[in-house]
């Protein structure tokens, strides 16, 4: 039976407006409060206006190393979506929670924070960190400033478990998403007189055709990576603007577009493939005008993560999930970050991805008494393995 307390305290953070756009800081705030009322620090690390925060704090202090349980605190926007609730409702119905970041990822926040006593009093030979992050959503830009205040305070966790919704079964695998802007510049001119322009939109075509003709190469021509619903990476154009008149030669084009890269693939080595046709087209563009050419711009590099069954923190999470098996998951987390800074790291926590960022956005209740004792079992944990 799922605790009232911990029910309360995630309907408490759902009811907390933090979207993306928005500041984080009330949610911030409480977690801070909270543990300071068990006296215990928290590290913050803002944003460059001070408007959003990382928290990171340690329940076990003095012991040599530590587990890290991380989530994000921001959530996507419910704009246009047809709810039947308001989304910062919290409403519990039907064995459901329901409200925005419900699934995606406050209930795992909450739950970890209604635990934070028993984390504090455990006899386990580790500590418990918390690593609560902001802007996930919009590119994974929160942790990568958490994770370098980490090093620089030559704090070295010994593992970490990302609390997305994976119905409880750990995950040790998942893409990468790589997303960029390309700016098209070429020379306007009626449309009588093309010999003398540069259409942008036809040189923005040609570089998205060359993203095309990599996307049916990837899906040709990669090594399949089993248990993936699509087994190999894919690549694709998600916006394109240009132009101001049928009469007009465009002078300005611009389209964005994204790589979903497998562990096993090399992103940067697909973006560097990007940027090399688009600089093969320039000297004929420069020849009509100087100043044309392309510019490239990142939205966001989140990295491909690749853990293992065979990692001591995926088989404590395996325990104390009640798991046998594993699985790979299609989405990104924060995990591939961690792994990289060279953290041990799992993918598990309460609720279905299918039900993040929907309407009506909702975990079941049964979901947050499995993830209860999870936390129950890491605060009862003797050793990792």
């Amino acid at each position: 039976m799922l605790s009232a307390h911990a029910l309360k305290i995630a309907q408490t953070l759902v009811r907390m407006n933090t979207v993306s756009q928005n500041s984080n800081l009330e949610l911030i705030h409480f977690v801070r409060d909270t543990l300071a009322q068990l006296g215990v620090k928290s590290r913050l690390t803002f944003n460059a206006d001070k408007t959003k925060a990382n928290l990171f704090a340690t329940l076990g202090e003095g012991k040599p190393s530590g587990i890290i349980l991380s989530g994000h605190t921001d959530t996507v926007p419910w704009t246009g979506q047809d709810w039947s609730m308001d989304p910062l409702s919290a409403l519990v119905q039907d064995g459901k929670l329901y409200g925005r970041g419900s699934a995606d990822m406050k209930a795992f926040i909450g739950l970890a924070l209604a635990h934070a006593e028993a984390f504090l009093n455990s006899q386990a030979p580790f500590a418990v960190h918390f690593a609560f992050s902001y802007d996930e959503e919009v590119g994974c830009f929160g942790v990568k400033e958490l994770i370098a205040d980490l090093r620089d305070a030559g704090i070295k966790p010994l593992a970490c478990i990302v609390g997305e919704p994976t119905l409880m079964v750990p995950a040790i695998a998942h893409k990468g998403v790589y997303r960029y802007k390309c700016c098209v510049r070429g020379k306007e001119a009626h449309s009588s007189l093309t010999p003398h322009s540069v259409n942008a939109i036809e040189m923005a075509a040609r570089v998205v055709g060359r993203v095309r003709d990599m996307a049916e190469g990837f899906e040709q021509h990669e090594p399949r990576f089993e248990g993936f619903d699509v087994p190999f990476s894919t690549a694709s154009v998600g916006q394109f603007h240009g132009g101001i008149a049928d009469n007009v030669v465009p002078r300005d084009a611009e389209f964005r577009y994204e790589f979903r890269d497998l562990p096993t693939a090399n992103a940067a080595q697909m973006q560097a493939e990007v940027l090399a046709y688009a600089k093969s087209l320039e000297p004929a563009m420069k020849k009509v005008a100087p100043d044309a050419g392309f510019g490239f711009e990142t939205i966001c590099e989140i990295p491909s993560f690749l853990g293992s069954k065979d990692d001591a923190v995926t088989r404590l999470a395996q325990r104390l999930s009640g798991e046998q098996g594993t699985t790979l998951v299609a989405f990104g987390t924060e995990a591939g970050l961690f792994k990289n800074a060279g953290i041990p790291t799992v993918v598990c926590g309460p609720g279905s991805i299918q039900q993040a960022h929907q309407p009506d956005e909702f975990v079941t209740l049964e979901q947050l008494e499995r993830c209860e004792a999870f936390m129950q079992g890491l605060a009862n944990t003797q050793s990792m393995d």
